[in-house]
This record gives C-alpha cells, structure tokens and sequence, in this order.
C-alpha cells in the first residue's frame, strides 16, 4: 500500500498544481497566496466555485483534526510537514501522504510485535 499512496501523492500533488501554475503564470498569483483577495474571491466567484471551495475546506479542517488524533496514536511526530505540504500543495497531495506514512508506522507497530 505504501507504493500506492506514494503514486497518490505524486499524482495528488500534480494534476491540481497545473492549475495553479496557469494560474501563477497568468495572473502571477504565485501559487495562489501572493494574491489572497483574489484566491478568495475566485474561489467564492459562483454559487458553483464556492460549494467547491466550502467543501475542500471542510475536508481539510477533517483531515487536520483525524491526522492530529492518529499521530498522536500512532506516534508520528513529522504530522506538521504534511500539514504544511497540504497547505502548500494541496489535500489531495497530502492526505495520500499522510496515509503513507500511517502505513509505514503501522507496519513497524506489526514488526515490533512478531519480533516479541
């Protein structure tokens, strides 16, 4: 699975970002944060965007609150960088990223337990 979550991540983190990059080169709105009044008001331009952006952020916040409980379960202390790869690249780079890194400590949890 850890194969696949870094394939996810990979793919997660490009396809959104040729947008962003359009966008950068076009408006120079460098990846959507130079320029915070117009990423907010093109992301609230239509009813349509703004179901879109309401709903990415509702699954962010989600996504920040069940990553922190399970990094604190699971003992992953790097849960901040993903956090911040999130927030720069986006949720659907970074929860597959999370995800990779969940598996990786589970499956040390697995080995340390057959090791008993």
């Amino acid at each position: 699975m850890k194969k696949k979550y870094l394939f996810l991540t990979i793919l997660g983190t490009i396809l959104p970002n040729i947008f962003v990059m359009k966008e950068t080169f076009t408006s120079g709105n460098f990846l959507l944060y130079a320029r915070p009044i117009d990423t907010f008001n093109g992301m609230f331009a239509n009813n349509i965007s703004s179901a879109f952006a309401i709903d990415l952020l509702f699954v962010v916040l989600l996504f920040l609150i069940w990553s922190y409980n399970e990094s604190k379960k699971l003992q992953i202390r790097s849960v901040w960088w993903v956090w911040m790869y999130t927030f720069a690249f986006g949720i659907a780079g970074g929860l597959p990223l999370f995800l990779m890194l969940r598996e990786r400590k589970k499956e040390r949890f697995t080995q340390g337990d057959m090791m008993k």
